[in-house]
């Protein structure tokens, strides 16, 4: 798919002095950038869809765990005394 992108002066120069420092094509910085871009801005839409289905769950069922106890067992990883995943409650 061909598509043309339009963009001024001095950002044109600005990504022409990138590429030349990298030895790259103007064509390559564009592309990783878009595709940086969409990578990151997929992974932060996956990130809100994921919060708002646990709010969801949370407002259905009312189970939770408090900051206080995901601290703790966080706090236990790489231990010895390691914690196993907190259960859930109301």
């Amino acid at each position: 798919m061909a598509t043309s992108l339009k963009i001024d002066d001095t950002l044109k120069g600005r990504v022409q002095r990138l590429a030349s420092q990298r030895r790259r094509s103007p064509h390559w910085v564009m592309l990783e950038a878009i595709q940086q871009y969409v990578e990151r801005e997929e992974v932060r839409e996956s990130f809100k869809e994921e919060a708002l289905a646990s709010w969801s769950a949370y407002q259905e069922t009312g189970r939770h765990l408090t900051g206080q106890e995901v601290r703790a067992w966080l706090n236990s990883w790489g231990t010895e005394v390691e914690k196993a995943v907190p259960e859930c409650h109301k």
